[in-house]
């Protein structure tokens, strides 16, 4: 769990906050804070198939899946 967290934060941290970590907590909401847009959220879910080698069905395209680091943990592991 923690390797798949840590690669999710890492890439949140990355790409959307340039490096920035102050104020992310694992719970923060990626939408209400302002850190992922709609597009945001398309760079995340390709980042998921890639890195984890699984496909995100469109229906599974809800915030209880993307919307934080906690969130989308739990749903990769899920998945794999």
């Amino acid at each position: 769990m923690k390797d798949v967290k840590d690669k999710i934060k890492n890439f949140i941290i990355e790409n959307f906050l340039f490096g920035e970590t102050e104020g992310l907590k694992d719970d923060t909401s990626f939408l209400e804070e302002g850190i992922i847009d709609s597009t945001g959220i398309l760079e995340l879910v390709n980042f998921i198939e890639e890195e984890f080698e699984i496909a995100v069905d469109d229906e599974e395209l809800i915030p209880e899946n993307l919307d934080s680091i906690n969130n989308v943990t739990v749903y990769v592991e899920k998945k794999l």
